[in-house]
């Protein structure tokens, strides 16, 4: 027998014996009939209508923090703890973390925007400094700034007329609700393009999950182009006449920490008062500046 018809012989005999081979699963996609469309400037005038409707929160709230990645080798994963987070527009934001049982303060952190003041009463510290670190600590979650919880909760309203928005066909992972299957879920995500000094620049991508048109992720970028924070959404429910996400992960990629928030209980534009945004250093506190 020549070479060439053996070779053609064993390509075709091999998959019968199936010992060559593998198969291995994959995810599905969702159905077309399930999908719903939309144009750029709809997606901007739906984020633009949510950041009009919601004006101030009110969230009891679990917490969950962990800390590293590829840069430190492992990952640290801290113990849930429960806490209550007040948002007041354009810029306020109060956050209390508590003990599990004796509901004493880990901490107490507040924010009018670019200033920042947190209280740790465990190390008897009272920190004062700017949302934008400057000098990032080596202990990652030292590194939170109220900003970053207010940028993860409220989508920032598109300016229409110095922003660009730019639309873009994709797929993420997620799980089918009838069957709770892993599926490939269909997505549009909204780039946002701002300009400074130097040039156009993307400064945050909204992607939007195409059975419902809800916001499944928002990434956050400098103006370098690197990766600043990146959120992901889930578990819509209704408060108030308004569906927000009652599961939200924070991601820091450069500092390598998480946040995972799991809302409880949530109230949508009810009062907030002035002095709950107060956060005054104790008598005999260690204050620090950062």
């Amino acid at each position: 027998m020549q070479p060439v018809y053996t070779l053609i012989l064993l390509i075709a005999i091999l998959p019968l014996g199936g010992c060559l081979s593998r198969t291995r699963p994959v995810a599905l996609r969702t159905t077309a009939t399930h999908l719903q469309t939309a144009t750029p400037i709809e997606l901007v005038l739906r984020i633009n209508a949510e950041a009009t409707k919601i004006q101030t929160l009110k969230a009891a709230v679990g917490i969950t923090a962990s800390v590293g990645g590829s840069k430190r080798g492992k990952i640290t994963q801290y113990q849930e703890i429960h806490g209550y987070i007040l948002v007041r527009k354009p810029s306020s934001l109060r956050m209390i973390g508590l003990f599990p049982i004796l509901q004493n303060h880990i901490f107490d952190m507040v924010s009018s925007g670019q200033q920042f003041k947190l209280w740790v009463p465990q190390k008897n510290q009272f920190i004062a400094g700017n949302n934008d670190a400057a000098r990032p600590s080596t202990q990652p979650l030292e590194n939170l700034r109220p900003q970053v919880i207010y940028d993860a909760l409220l989508l920032q309203a598109v300016d229409l007329k110095n922003d660009l928005a730019v639309l873009e066909g994709g797929e993420h992972m997620g799980i089918d609700r009838e069957t709770q299957k892993p599926v490939l879920q269909p997505d549009y995500a909204l780039d946002i393009i701002k300009q400074n000094r130097q040039g156009w620049y993307l400064a945050r991508k909204t992607v939007f999950d195409r059975t419902d048109l809800q916001p499944h992720q928002q990434v956050l970028y400098d103006e370098h182009g690197s990766v600043v924070t990146d959120v992901l959404y889930d578990e819509y429910k209704e408060f108030n006449g308004v569906l927000f996400p009652t599961n939200i992960r924070i991601w820091r990629p450069q500092e390598e920490y998480s946040i995972k928030l799991e809302i409880t209980k949530l109230t949508i534009n009810g009062p907030i008062m002035d002095d709950q945004f107060v956060l005054e250093p104790p008598s005999g506190a260690g204050i620090a500046s950062r």
